[in-house]
């Protein structure tokens, strides 16, 4: 399975702003904020960036952020213009619903990178079946709790600790004693923390 190798904050240097992609481990020490410059050669005249350079700068902010690579997210792409409605809100809808970021939003991990690794390892049920897919699309009324082997480990422990201090978005719901989480609704475009221009990501795959 391709994968991205590279060190995640070369992915905030490229975008040009911080993305979160390691979690507490962003606010407390980051290396963007002492080298928020692109990686690689510096320019000694920045280049002004065309408006296709803005799109693909928007398009790859969203991957980054959800670790979704090129083909994938091209599919979901394809899927977002299939339904009814805004293409962009769609596209951002069926990224939130992905079992990872699931995971992710309800504090079960520290990053969706950390999520995807927990759920490919096996640890998480969906309806009290054994899921393991990162891109399994969740649906209203859906229960996501831990595997019983699962909640004997020392991470199921610390994040037990920690779950109190989370904060889970609305279309989500915790019961944080036996860490069960349900999807109250389908997300919103609203819901989401991070806002991204979804126009330009539309536009650039209208080309």
């Amino acid at each position: 399975m391709a994968r991205y190798t590279e060190a995640k904050c070369r992915l905030c240097r490229r975008s040009g702003e911080k993305l979160f992609l390691k979690g507490d481990k962003c606010v407390a020490k980051c290396v963007f904020d002492k080298r928020p410059k692109p990686p690689g050669p510096q320019l000694s005249r920045r280049r002004r960036l065309s408006d296709r350079g803005m799109q693909l700068r928007e398009k790859q902010k969203v991957r980054y952020s959800y670790g979704v690579l090129e083909r994938q997210f091209r599919r979901f792409f394809a899927e977002a213009e299939r339904q009814s409605g805004i293409t962009g809100e769609n596209l951002l809808v069926l990224l939130e619903k992905r079992l990872d970021n699931v995971v992710y939003r309800l504090g079960f991990a520290d990053s969706r990178t950390q999520a995807r690794q927990l759920v490919q390892h096996g640890h998480f049920m969906v309806n009290g079946k054994n899921t393991d897919i990162p891109s399994f699309l969740v649906k209203e009324g859906d229960a996501i709790g831990w595997q019983e082997a699962s909640k004997k480990t020392k991470y199921y422990k610390l994040a037990a600790e920690k779950i109190s201090a989370k904060i889970v978005p609305s279309w989500l719901s915790l019961d944080k004693n036996p860490m069960l989480g349900r999807v109250v609704n389908v997300p919103a475009p609203s819901d989401v923390e991070t806002k991204f221009d979804m126009a330009s990501v539309v536009e650039y795959y209208s080309r």
